[in-house]
């Protein structure tokens, strides 16, 4: 069953319109990955679907057109972003930026929901009282992540999650995303260059050009396909 439907999105800056009429969907319970070179509109596209940018066409979450509410109103239907470059914020400590992320929620539940978190995440139960400005890259992803999480989201965005991280730590990144939609069953679309990671956890894909779909099919089929294997997996 589709979670999230669009259908003919227009977004952009002012007078630039960056994406010409996308069409996609992700199903309750998948991950779906955008590829696509820098300019082609990925993180736009987030930003369009969590509320951030004025658009055009339809945007449907689990029935409901959503298309054109807040970025807040949004986080209570059940959407989380994770934006490019992490948006931690950098003079709180580990504890209080998972509060910000729960402010939807009961403070008893929040509580209970760090304490899960700190779990899921070890490196952060050691740094729970450390300022995230302090804190490493990847550390800063997966508190970035697991802020996102203190909402419970139905649909988690994420936005190139491997940017500026070493290839070990992104690794684990992207096996706490595999992990959080298998566990959670949490439904991911994650915008990514590294396109050999991105493929390995999502169950979809689509290809992105200049704010168009060009290409879309299972991960299997994506990785198979000769243009992409050239253009994105460096084969």
């Amino acid at each position: 069953m589709s979670l999230l439907t669009v259908r003919g999105l227009r977004a952009g800056y002012g007078p630039v319109e960056v994406l010409d009429g996308l069409d996609l969907d992700v199903d309750a319970g998948e991950v779906v990955v955008v590829l696509g070179a820098n300019g082609a509109g990925k993180t736009t596209t987030l930003r369009a679907l969590s509320g951030m940018i004025p658009t055009h066409g339809t945007i449907t979450l689990d029935g409901t057109d959503v298309a054109g509410r807040r970025p807040e109103d949004l986080v209570r239907l059940g959407v989380a972003h994770v934006p490019q470059g992490r948006g931690t914020f950098g003079e709180l400590d580990v504890v209080e930026n998972l509060r910000v992320g729960g402010f939807t929620r009961p403070a008893a539940e929040v509580a209970e929901d760090i304490e899960r978190w700190l779990e899921m995440f070890p490196r952060l139960g050691e740094r729970r009282h450390q300022s995230a400005g302090s804190m490493s890259g990847g550390e800063q992803q997966m508190l970035a992540i697991a802020r996102a999480l203190m909402s419970r989201p139905r649909l988690l965005l994420l936005d190139e999650p491997s940017l500026g991280l070493a290839p070990l730590v992104t690794q684990d990144v992207f096996d706490r995303i595999s992990g959080i939609n298998r566990e959670l069953g949490t439904a991911v679309l994650v915008v990514e260059q590294n396109a050999n990671l991105a493929l390995a956890v999502a169950n979809r894909g689509y290809v992105l050009e200049t704010g168009r779909i060009v290409a879309s099919g299972t991960a299997t089929e994506l990785a198979a396909d000769d243009t992409v294997r050239r253009a994105y997996l460096g084969v």
